[in-house]
């Protein structure tokens, strides 16, 4: 898994932490809001209570890895997602 040492790399660079529960998670938490990065086998799900937060990570993400944004989620491993608004 020498990809996700780079991964797990250049996400801290970003300034995200690296749950000590589930390794496959980060976060990062500010004035701004929370940002949450999962990685599970080759999907990347983010979600954030700010958007800029999200806006700015997922162009960092792409400039160093290549990836597709698949827009917003709606299902994750056989879950429905759904947005509360």
């Amino acid at each position: 898994m020498a990809w996700f040492g780079k991964f797990s790399s250049v996400v801290k660079e970003f300034g995200m932490t690296r749950c000590e529960a589930d390794h496959l998670v980060f976060y990062r938490h500010s004035n701004a809001g929370c940002i949450y990065l999962v990685v599970y086998v080759d999907d990347i799900v983010l979600t954030s209570s700010d958007h800029h937060d999200i806006s700015q990570l997922k162009p960092y993400i792409c400039h160093h890895f290549h990836t597709k944004d698949l827009g917003k989620l709606r299902y994750f491993l056989g879950i429905e997602v759904s947005t509360v608004q």
